[in-house]
């Protein structure tokens, strides 16, 4: 009778067996899969932190870029306050236009003409 014990054992402990190594491969595959996708975490968060650092200093430079136009803008808009503008520049053409200076004798040239 234990002869027929083990027969009977025996298929079920193959079986077992069988599923167990399968199991452990499983088991294998998945630390190696899980082992990969950690690596590749790795990877892209390294990757991710340099461009978010190289994204940080181009954000400095423009930050500098704009600082130094806007100080530029501010003093060119307070040097137009010292230009002449056009109302005032057709202003003097009239009045110079209504004096005309190049008709006008010197003393000495009317004695000469008198004289």
């Amino acid at each position: 009778m234990a002869e027929k014990q083990a027969v009977y054992e025996n298929p079920f402990i193959g079986e077992t067996n069988t599923k167990i190594r399968d199991l452990e491969e499983k088991n294998i595959l998945l630390k190696d899969r899980l082992l990969l996708v950690g690596q590749n975490l790795i990877e892209i968060k390294e990757k991710t932190n340099s461009e978010i650092l190289e994204i940080k200093k181009d954000i400095e430079i423009i930050k500098r870029s704009m600082e130094r136009l806007t100080s530029f803008l501010e003093t060119v808009s307070s040097e137009f306050s010292k230009f002449a503008r056009k109302e005032d520049l057709e202003i003097l053409s009239k009045q110079a236009k209504m004096f005309q200076p190049l008709e006008f004798v010197r003393k000495k040239d009317l004695k000469k003409i008198k004289g």
